[in-house]
């Protein structure tokens, strides 16, 4: 099952059903639907619409379709007719001319001052009205269809190069902890020693002056603090199993970003705590490395569906 990203963008057009062109001539340069659609990286699915007059009453229908096949993402459709600029005023008929013109002169009879009826006015009382309005209605959900179905290819598209890049950086991120685990050994005899010293030091100042008790007590707080210091093994096993899982989830594919967002989080404290127990510049710079992959990692996994 493929990763599908919040992100895309797609546009259709058709034209106007059969039924509603007037002739033959307007076929090709008739009266056409355009539809876009624009998707962000949101938690939820959030769907805004910006329709033109004639489509408002669709809205209902665009959004079920769309909640069916989006699951996350900031989604804006826009949705608007065009109609050629030969076919956007209509051919007035003579009786409606006449209409006008009778309402006209009755009107000016009982007020001779008033002005007569420009082209304007004729037009913006009905004149030039389209006889048969369209009826966009199936032609808008069909063409809505085609949009999302352009939009989830472009999901998936950008979905497959956001995989391919998080998995890129689990390969850097599993690489780094392998190059730390050597350095473990090294770190446990270091913090070894400084008990070592700690302890002979503390045993030095007994001298009669200090008790057993205050002596085994000393040594016990310092080898809780040495015990506690050199546990950098566990990070790293947690680490690499976190690693391991989002592995999985980029190859299974499907709706997995909430999951990555969680264990990426996870990865971070990991890789963080990692760094406040380092004793060493070489675990530390490694440490810097994990979390730069990892809040890299983050951003792009804000975008996955």
């Amino acid at each position: 099952m493929p990763v599908y990203s919040m992100t895309g963008y797609a546009s259709t057009q058709r034209m106007a059903p059969a039924a509603g062109r007037q002739t033959a001539e307007n076929d090709a340069s008739g009266p056409r639907i355009g539809v876009e659609i624009r998707s962000v990286n949101s938690r939820f699915l959030d769907l805004s619409f910006r329709l033109s007059d004639e489509l408002r009453s669709s809205e209902p229908g665009l959004r079920e379709r769309l909640s069916q096949r989006l699951r996350r993402g900031k989604v804006e459709v826009r949705a608007y007719v065009e109609t050629p600029h030969a076919m956007a005023v209509g051919l007035p008929s003579t009786t409606e001319l006449q209409r006008l013109g009778m309402v006209q002169a009755h009107v000016q009879s009982w007020m001779p001052d008033a002005r007569g009826l420009s082209v304007a006015d004729v037009l913006r009382m009905g004149a030039g009205a389209s006889a048969s309005p369209i009826d966009w209605a199936e032609t808008l959900l069909a063409c809505v269809d085609d949009s999302i179905a352009a939009l989830v290819e472009a999901r998936r598209r950008e979905g497959e190069r956001l995989a391919s890049m998080l998995l890129g950086h689990l390969d850097a991120l599993g690489a780094l902890a392998r190059s730390a685990q050597p350095l473990i050994p090294a770190l446990v005899e270091q913090q070894r020693q400084r008990f070592i010293d700690r302890w002979n030091e503390a045993a030095g100042q007994v001298g009669g002056e200090l008790a057993p008790a205050s002596v085994n007590e000393r040594a016990l707080a310092e080898a809780t603090a040495y015990a506690i210091r050199i546990d950098v093994g566990e990070e790293l096993v947690r680490l690499s199993s976190h690693l391991e899982e989002v592995g999985k989830l980029l190859r299974a594919g499907g709706e997995l970003g909430k999951r990555l967002d969680f264990l990426i989080q996870e990865m971070h404290r990991e890789a963080n705590t990692l760094g406040s127990k380092s004793s060493s510049i070489e675990l530390t710079r490694i440490s810097v490395d994990m979390k730069v992959l990892i809040e890299q990692m983050r951003e792009q996994v804000q975008n996955v569906e």
